[in-house]
């Protein structure tokens, strides 16, 4: 992987501070927060923010390491070009395949759950388990069919979906604002560290995808200082409108914001706007959902073809489809999969192991962040966490503190996943010797 991450350093270099700010909002606002509102608030009420703030924090951190590892090596790649290039292949190939399968995968997987749960609000029919599964059915074949025909058709869908999503938040916004109760933002009592803990491993799914940006690294303009203040600025817009929603959110439905489970903000909006206005979000909700899985099946089966390409998976993944030019088995593979999740769980299970998954990736960063402190020469420009290696600890006490909210069957699954992931690298690393001559 190392070799393909580091050529793509020859990719112009045109991607400045706003557009890379533009492209985390665009990446991490999405589905989740359509959802988690009315979850965070069944456990937290209007303490809810409590979650939002520890969140905010950690990813602050995590982010702090993201840019000083993204201003050292400046190749595209992101989380997996950092870790492999401080731990070596086998560290890479961890984080490749716990990226595209325990976060991507399992989150599309949740989001698919969350769609169709959204369309039973307007739909009842789709409550019922049989309906609910053929409607995925469909969803997931429509996805593989049109991404392994068209590359382009797929492509398409993201301007779309982007508008689609963030208008109607804004508007939300703007309009609740003025009719928030402050009755409703009062604190009831004050949870426990364990609930905040609990709700906090939930939400943070919402917060996942910022990273996501740096994949492109290797074209950014001036990275040492474009890629801290991108990458910050735009952290600072996802918090500020993920706290605006949560308040207008809970200040005008108050107490029964927890019982929208289905469509939360779509229940908002009906308050504000009428049944136009519980449309308009329940449209946007759909189309931004839609849009997230389908641009996922698009890219996310790039990652398995790389692997493939470059003999981490068995290399059938890595080919390509003799009339339409695409890796059509590994479309069909993620997509077959992600289907197989998608039956098998919720919308809350899913997002739950995605973000612990995820937690998993941002560890090996940190980890990464400190060795490369160490191994690389620090050139002038390059961004430098202040106070030492002090950030980067904290942020693995926080991780960790993260994952000990996981339930014990939540433990042992993620590192069943962790061990098979493990030993399909050594098992194909086995077979490449044997196939050598």
């Amino acid at each position: 992987m190392q070799s393909n991450l580091i050529q793509s350093t020859s990719l112009p270099r045109r991607i400045g501070t706003l557009a890379l700010a533009a492209n985390a909002v665009n990446l991490t606002i999405g589905s989740g927060i359509f959802v988690l509102p009315a979850v965070v608030a069944g456990e937290l009420g209007a303490a809810a923010v409590l979650a939002y703030g520890v969140c905010a924090v950690l990813v602050t951190l995590i982010l702090l390491c993201f840019a000083e590892v993204g201003s050292k090596v400046t190749s595209s790649g992101g989380a997996y070009a950092y870790v492999e290039r401080a731990f070596g292949s086998f560290a890479g190939f961890l984080t490749n395949t716990t990226f595209w399968f325990g976060y991507a995968l399992l989150a599309d997987a949740a989001i698919a759950n969350a769609l169709v749960d959204t369309l039973s609000a307007p739909f009842p029919m789709f409550k019922i388990f049989i309906n609910k599964v053929i409607l995925l059915i469909i969803l997931f074949t429509f996805f593989a069919w049109i991404h392994i025909r068209d590359v382009k058709q797929g492509t398409r869908l993201v301007v779309i979906n982007t508008v689609a999503k963030l208008l109607p938040l804004f508007l939300l916004i703007v309009v609740g604002i003025f009719f928030t109760e402050p009755s409703n933002l009062q604190w009831q009592s004050t949870p426990s560290i364990f609930q905040i803990g609990d709700v906090s491993l939930t939400l943070f799914f919402a917060f996942l995808g910022i990273e996501a940006a740096l994949s492109v690294s290797g074209e950014v303009k001036d990275p040492q200082r474009s890629i801290p203040r991108g990458i910050f600025l735009g952290l600072t817009g996802v918090v500020g409108t993920y706290l605006l929603l949560q308040t207008v959110a809970q200040g005008v439905l108050g107490s029964q914001l927890a019982l929208e489970k289905e469509a939360p903000l779509a229940a908002v909006a009906q308050r504000l706007f009428g049944n136009w206005g519980a449309t308009l979000i329940l449209i946007g909700a759909v189309i931004s959902m839609f849009g997230t899985v389908s641009g996922d099946v698009l890219a996310s089966p790039r990652l398995i073809y790389a692997a493939a390409k470059d003999g981490l998976l068995p290399g059938v993944f890595a080919r390509i489809h003799p009339r339409y030019f695409t890796p059509h088995l590994a479309i069909l593979t993620y997509a077959g999969l992600g289907l197989i999740v998608a039956i098998s769980g919720g919308f809350q299970q899913l997002a739950i192991f995605s973000s612990a998954a995820m937690l998993v990736v941002y560890l090996l960063v940190v980890l990464a962040t400190i060795r490369l402190r160490f191994t690389l020469q620090h050139k002038k420009g390059n961004f430098k966490i202040p106070f030492g290696i002090t950030v980067p600890v904290i942020a693995i006490v926080i991780i960790g503190w993260f994952l000990s909210n996981l339930k014990k069957v939540e433990i042992i699954t993620l590192l069943l996943f962790l061990i098979i992931t493990s030993g399909i690298y050594i098992l194909n690393k086995i077979l490449q010797k044997r196939v050598k001559p």
